[in-house]
């Protein structure tokens, strides 16, 4: 079951609006279909806009919802003559008229819902920062569109280190968080994988990776070269 959040300005409820909704078992709730509706969709799961009698005005919503950072998949409700205004630039992620069946409304939102990456920062989300892109649902790393060669446990630490750039973390912290409280290595395990993933970074990209002067290491998305970073 999702939580549908339909956003229109017709008088009515949902199943007088998208009859179909009333047969599936979705969470639907109705919104006025403007801005004011922005702080009640943050935790939206599907967004569907009734754009049935106003082209302009739902495209137009359509647009500012994406702008201001609204990533749950976006539907769009027509009738058949509407069909033919909608292009890309209206940025949703599907259409479907009015009076589909239940079975193709569940389709569409089933689709959306599976094809929508996470939003940046949410569980699961892509970590992009300074050129460096990991991927844990695929399990992969690129720095600036090439591949890195990792170990699982170099794919962890530099997860971990590029999820919280600038933080300062010290060894035992890492120790902890990328191997676990039940390792019983010592710190030097951490030393040797920065070693690691400095050489397979590369040296123009080594120092992404700072140590910090008897405390631990970093991430740093700009370069910095000062006496409290050395080389490992």
């Amino acid at each position: 079951m999702a939580v549908i959040t339909l956003l229109t300005n017709a008088a009515g409820s949902s199943a007088e609006i998208v009859p179909a909704l009333e047969l599936l078992s979705h969470q639907v709730r109705v919104l006025p279909g403007n801005s004011s509706a922005l702080p009640g969709i943050r935790d939206a799961e599907v967004v569907l806009v009734d754009g049935r009698k106003d082209l302009a005005g739902s495209r137009t919503l359509c647009q500012m919802l994406r702008s201001t950072g609204v990533c749950a998949p976006l539907l769009l409700v027509l009738t058949e003559g509407g069909m033919a205004g909608v292009s890309a630039s209206w940025q949703v992620d599907d259409v479907f008229l009015d009076t589909a069946g239940p079975a193709e409304v569940e389709a569409r939102l089933r689709l959306a819902t599976a094809r929508t990456p996470p939003a940046p920062g949410a569980p699961g989300a892509p970590i992009r920062v300074a050129g460096v892109l990991i991927d844990e649902a695929s399990y992969t790393a690129k720095v600036h569109g090439t591949a890195l060669n990792l170990t699982y446990k170099e794919f962890e630490l530099l997860k971990y280190l590029a999820a919280n750039p600038g933080r300062v973390f010290t060894r035992e912290k890492l120790l902890h968080e990328v191997w676990g409280h039940d390792y019983y290595g010592g710190t030097r395990t951490v030393d040797v994988h920065v070693r690691r993933l400095r050489a397979k970074l590369g040296t123009e990209n080594e120092q992404l990776i700072n140590t910090v002067r008897n405390v631990g290491y970093r991430f740093a998305p700009q370069r910095r070269e000062n006496s409290e970073t050395i080389d490992a």
